[in-house]
């Protein structure tokens, strides 16, 4: 053999089963009774057991998905979310048995002879391994082999009545004889070698390794390898980060939105100072704010520069302004009404933990500031970021590009220091069929402004079935006055802009022309069925 393990090192691989869906339950707070999917690509990636009773499975797609189960809970594939509510659950595991390496979220292996030894056996220490979990009430399968591989499929082959399955020194090859080779985790690979009469692990293992090497090379004689037991990875145990997150708790809980900022000002001093500490900044966050009643408003914010402890505050702020306001019925503790003043907005009770998570830091040196001080942008980030704190959150926006085909789509207003909303700077690069080319127009009407284009004889410019113009146009009308005529000097179009025809509540269907009028101006127009509107202006 070409990998030749010495002494096996023994592997403990614990399993989290459908560890996405377990994430997107946690972040959501979802009920553990509502059948719930994960989708990716428009197809059921993870789903729940209470969906797969309705019939719903992996690789459905999510319309039939939908009419099997019409009370679906659908989350979209997030592997932020995924990692981050894995964390949790890996510094859990650390407490018992240190020394976790991070395969993925949802799956983590340690050496098990530290383990076992600590705990007087293998099995003892699987064990504490499911205690952990349990308390997170989390569930978790564990596997135990002579190799990372072999352990991580024997845990993938327990059950519920049986979440632990050892597997004794020497029998790893034995026990992945059986499995196909898909598991092996190459699609390619496993095609090729069906195709070749290799059906399973036990198969391929029988193959001489020089040969594997000759035929499959280097990714292939490192397949052979996996499926003989011989997995030649080892546990890599992972560094416990700091943790800087920061949380403060109040008792009794508060009410108003001044008395809140005052009493956080030490906590977001103490997160920013703690994130300094480690030679770092805080770039973005994620503020979790409960109240007594145990309802969560979670949100994360960016920042064009790095946090401040003033501006940790006042994000707090802004987050509780933009809930959704209480009910006007709501009562305060003294048998009062809550006004504007109240830092609930659209929580059932009064504010009991507010937690500060850093989601992205960078390194404090990109932060400096310069020998003779940052000048202009200092300033004009200071002046906007004041303004924010006195007028609010959405006081300052600034233009940014998005996804469509027409212009007002295209064109986006964010809040100063946010980032664009996920998947919104993705649908910019997507190729989107009838957009206009650049140049792009200067001036983008807020709303479509209704404009006339009349041919020779005054009429409406109208085209026909086939999209062709049924006489060209002369006569162009800002603001459809028609005693504001000019003359069309040139034009050109149409072209047809077809969207969502299936659609009837967001179906499109124009033509687009641009031209240009006697007085020098060009215009970006489009027709809607019979009416003529004004989408852009090139200046």
């Amino acid at each position: 053999m070409l990998f030749q393990l010495e002494t096996p090192v023994r592997a403990l691989v614990t399993w989290f089963p459908d560890w996405p869906l377990v994430a997107a339950r946690l972040a959501d707070a979802l009920p553990p009774d509502v059948p719930v999917a994960v989708i990716g690509k428009g197809v059921i990636a993870a789903c729940s057991a209470e969906a797969r009773a309705e019939g719903v499975v992996r690789g459905l797609r999510l319309r039939e998905a939908q009419t099997r189960c019409p009370e679906l809970v659908v989350c979209a594939v997030d592997p932020a979310r995924d990692a981050r509510e894995f964390e949790p659950v890996v510094s859990s595991l650390e407490e018992r048995t240190p020394g976790v390496e991070v395969l993925r979220p949802g799956l983590c292996a340690i050496r098990a002879k530290g383990a076992a030894r600590y705990y007087g056996g293998e099995e003892a220490a699987a064990g504490a391994v499911l205690e952990s979990a349990d308390r997170l009430g989390v569930e978790a399968r564990v596997g135990i082999a002579d190799s990372v591989f072999a352990a991580e499929q024997a845990a993938r082959s327990t059950s519920e009545l049986s979440a632990v399955l050892v597997l004794p020194p020497g029998s790893s090859r034995d026990f992945l004889a059986p499995f196909p080779v898909e598991v092996l985790g190459q699609p390619k690979l496993a095609s090729l070698l069906k195709r070749l009469g290799v059906f399973t692990l036990g198969n391929f293992a029988t193959l001489p390794a020089a040969d594997v090497r000759a035929r499959f090379g280097a990714a292939g004689i490192t397949a052979h390898a996996l499926a003989s037991g011989q997995d030649p990875r080892k546990v890599v145990p992972r560094t416990p980060p700091r943790k800087l997150d920061q949380r403060a708790d109040f008792e009794p809980g508060l009410d108003r939105v001044d008395q809140l900022a005052f009493q956080l000002r030490a906590t977001a001093d103490a997160f920013v100072a703690g994130v300094q500490t480690e030679g770092l900044v805080c770039t973005e966050l994620r503020i979790l704010i409960t109240d007594e009643a145990g309802s969560r408003s979670e949100r994360t914010w960016g920042h064009p520069r790095h946090f401040t402890a003033s501006d940790v505050v006042d994000r707090v702020r802004w987050q509780l302004q933009s809930q959704p306001p209480a009910q006007a019925s709501d009562k305060t503790a003294d048998g009062g009404t809550h006004d504007a003043g109240m830092a609930r907005g659209g929580l059932s009770s009064p504010v009991a933990r507010v937690e500060f998570v850093p989601v992205r830091v960078d390194s404090i040196a990109h932060h400096g500031r310069a020998l003779f001080g940052d000048g202009a942008e200092e300033q004009i980030h200071h002046g906007l970021s004041r303004i924010q704190s006195m007028l609010g959150h959405e006081a300052v926006v600034v233009p940014a590009i998005s996804g469509g085909r027409l212009l007002a789509e295209r064109r986006r207003l964010v809040p100063w220091g946010d980032a664009l909303p996920t998947g919104a700077a993705a649908l910019a690069t997507r190729p989107w069929p009838g957009r206009i080319p650049d140049p792009q127009p200067a001036t983008v009407f807020a709303s479509l402004i209704p404009v006339l284009l009349l041919d020779a004889n005054k009429e409406k410019v109208r085209t026909d079935h086939r999209g062709g113009l049924l006489a060209p146009p002369m006569w162009f009308c800002p603001g459809g006055d028609p005693a504001r005529r000019r003359l069309v000097a040139q034009w050109a179009g149409p072209w047809p802009l077809r969207q969502r025809w299936w659609d009837a509540d967001h179906r499109l269907e124009a033509d687009r022309f641009q031209l240009v009028d006697g007085n020098g101006e060009a215009w970006l127009l489009l027709l809607d069925e019979q009416n003529w509107w004004a989408e852009a202006r090139y200046d």
